[in-house]
């Protein structure tokens, strides 16, 4: 007799999408033996694929050490944080300094990763030139960044860092040394250009307004030893837009998340 269920159904797992980056148990100090300074962690953390992360913390609690681990440019002291990716480069870093070369022009600056990803000229040439229409600079590809503004300046560091079409985009206060005006300009072009995109993006800045503007999460870490104490999603859909600086409800996260870091900055200034 056969079976009366030859083909029964099959458990199916929920569906979750894997974590692009994650971090585990992640710990960083400088020095050695009883010298040495503790300056992150422990820090556990997982960042979707297409998420726009922002971290704020007092200053010196280890913001810009996490995100330098995450481009590898330092080794933790302890845990781990690994990358899911396909791509033997998968990041591209962004710096408050622009990190662009000042005898390189524009496009040559833009191009900059391509070349060193041995991207044939013909096609690294139109991939810089792309970016540099889709930024607003396409007439400045023969300038040289002396005659840029520091907003256009900025703008060549992120079309560089995107014309290698990363997998993860980190970024430490790329606005950090604007005027306000300027910032307030790059902050909603940015916003415009990563809703596009949907490129994953760990963003480490200061500015309060500038996380919920850009954000999909906003976490906040403790002084040093830096750690996340606390977690807020902005109520706000994509896409949106920088009219939301206007709304009630950003008013009230922006105060909440003040107070979280008002009390982490006395008690670094009480220990100091």
């Amino acid at each position: 007799m056969g079976d009366p269920h030859p083909n029964p159904p099959q458990a199916t797992a929920p569906s979750v999408t894997a974590p692009k980056l994650r971090a585990h148990a992640l710990s960083r100090s400088f020095g050695r033996g009883t010298r040495a300074l503790a300056a992150l962690g422990p820090v556990d953390l997982d960042i979707a694929p297409g998420e726009f992360t922002c971290i704020v913390g007092p200053s010196g609690c280890g913001k810009s050490t996490l995100l330098r681990i995450a481009a590898g440019l330092l080794r933790p002291t302890a845990g781990e944080l690994s990358i899911r990716t396909a791509s033997p480069r998968p990041a591209a870093m962004i710096f408050q300094d622009y990190g662009i070369h000042d005898w390189k022009t524009v496009l040559a600056n833009v191009r900059f990763g391509l070349d060193i990803q041995r991207v044939p000229r013909r096609e690294a040439d139109a991939r810089a030139r792309d970016w540099l229409v889709r930024l607003g600079l396409a007439d400045f590809a023969g300038a040289y960044p002396a005659e840029l503004s520091g907003g256009m300046r900025q703008r060549v560091a992120i079309a560089r860092a995107l014309a290698v079409e990363p997998e993860i985009l980190l970024m430490d206060e790329p606005f950090a040394a604007l005027d306000a005006q300027l910032r307030t300009i790059m902050q909603d072009e940015l916003l415009d250009l990563t809703q596009t995109t949907r490129t994953t993006t760990l963003f480490i800045t200061h500015s309060l307004e500038e996380a919920i503007v850009l954000g999909d999460r906003v976490l906040v870490m403790s002084a040093r030893p830096g750690r996340i104490i606390a977690e807020h999603r902005p109520p706000f859909a994509r896409p949106r837009t920088g009219d939301i600086r206007s709304t009630p409800e950003f008013t009230a996260l922006k105060s909440e998340l003040w107070e979280l870091l008002r009390g982490e900055v006395r008690g670094e200034a009480a220990r100091a």
